[in-house]
This record gives structure tokens, sequence and C-alpha cells, in this order.
């Protein structure tokens, strides 16, 4: 499948980026400890990244080694024990619930497994409402939602339910949600988890074009054949970076 390319205008919200090569994001010396009454857990133990716009990056590792954890500090659901977290130029660390939600809506883009779609709407509204709660009218929502239905290939199914759609189908309506703001970073958890061979091959090759198109994509995921069209691999072990490949030019 092939990403339709649309008038900028149309295609996505218009919002401050960052020149290509700059640092989006970084994370210093971040610890994260659960506790649970007098027992604590220590998830991530002093981790340091840098990601970069443009970058394409897979995080990889076994299960319960701090991949969702470190996901969810990334995406300003969670925030670390100890450390910093930077996201452009603000550090995330020690903000409040609404301010965590504010940046969460404004500057990134989510992907799930399970695709997290309202049942209850259609294409065209799923990916409307990140441009709701950012405050763009509806004529403004429309006309961006429109392009980016057009840009992932479902133009002729916007007025379609989650539920009349693929696996596939309901995964690029995800994906073009995810760019409604145009996001600092897309943040993906096993994008590909639920789908078939097919599917999951037509959703590589989107987030390929996404990809060329200089949008910056940070993976968690356990598929090789996903991690290896990355451009950077970061594996974690029990709670820290094993290590951080550069894979491609």
């Amino acid at each position: 499948m092939t990403i339709i390319e649309t008038n900028s205008e149309l295609g996505t919200a218009s919002s401050p980026g960052l020149a290509s090569g700059s640092r989006v994001a970084s994370l210093q010396d971040i610890q994260k400890t659960y506790y649970m009454g007098s027992l604590s857990v220590e998830v991530l133990h002093g981790i340091n990244l840098d990601f970069y716009s443009g970058d394409y990056i897979s995080i990889m590792g076994p299960s319960g080694c701090g991949k969702s954890t470190l996901m969810n500090i990334l995406g300003c659901l969670d925030q670390p024990t100890a450390g910093k977290y930077f996201l452009g130029d603000e550090d995330t660390s020690e903000m409040e619930d609404d301010e965590l939600s504010t940046i969460r809506g404004a500057r990134l883009g989510f992907i799930f497994q399970s695709y997290n779609l309202i049942q209850q709407l259609d294409v065209l509204e799923n990916i409307e409402m990140p441009l709701f709660y950012q405050g763009y009218s509806e004529k403004e929502s429309h006309e961006i939602a429109m392009g980016l239905a057009a840009r992932v290939g479902l133009q002729d199914r916007v007025d379609h339910k989650p539920f009349e759609l693929s696996g596939g189908q309901q995964q690029r309506v995800a994906i073009a949600r995810a760019l409604a703001v145009d996001p600092l970073v897309i943040l993906a958890d096993e994008p590909t988890g639920n789908l078939d061979s097919k599917s999951g091959l037509e959703i590589l090759n989107l987030f390929d074009e996404l990809h060329s198109q200089g949008k910056t994509l940070i993976l968690v995921t356990h598929s090789d054949e996903l991690a290896e069209r990355s451009k950077r691999e970061i594996k974690l072990m029990d709670g820290r970076v094993e290590s951080d490949e550069r894979l491609h030019a």
C-alpha cells in the first residue's frame, strides 16, 4: 500500500517542529520503582537515551525487561521515580497530571496493538478526536481528517465504524489519528501484534513511508521483521539498556 501525499494544509495540523536531526526527546538517568505496600520493585535502572528528529527506532527485549514502563514514560503516561525526561525542550519529569495531558495531546501520537478506536464513531470521527481536544474548529478538523484518511488509503471508508473494518484497516485509522496533530514523536506499542501477515506487511510499509517523510517513530515490538525495518534498535534487559545500535544509514 502507498501513502497518498496530501496538501500539507489538509494532511496534518500545523505545529511547531524541530529541524531534522535535532533532539526531540531525552531520558537522563531515568529510574522507575513501583511500591506495593512495603514491597518495592525497581523496573528501570538509570536509563540514558536521546532520540532525534526523523529517527525510526525499535525497542526490544524479553517480557518484564521494562519496555512498557519505558514507553509509558516516553508517552507522558507515567512519571519517573528519579531522573529527567525532556520532550522537545520541556522537562516533563515533575509536571502535574493536567500538564502531562496537555503535552500528550499536543506533541505525541499513539498507536496501540488493540487500535483503541471508539466503536460508536466512524473513521472520520475517530481521526478527528485529537483535533477536537486541541480546540480545532469543525471545519478544520474535517479537512485535516479527510486528508489523513486519504493519506492512509481509507478515503472510501470514512463513514464506516471500526467493527466494519479489517484489523489492518483499523490500524490505519489509528495511524491517521496519531498523525492528526502533527506530533513531535509517534509512539507505537506492538502495532502489528494483532494482524495477519498481509495486514502486518501493509502497516510495515506504511511505517517505512512515514519515516521517509521525516516522521519520528519509536516502536516497542517483539517482531524481528519490524525491528529489521527500523534504523536504530534499542535492546533492554532487566531494566537497563543492553545495546543501542544504528542498523542502517
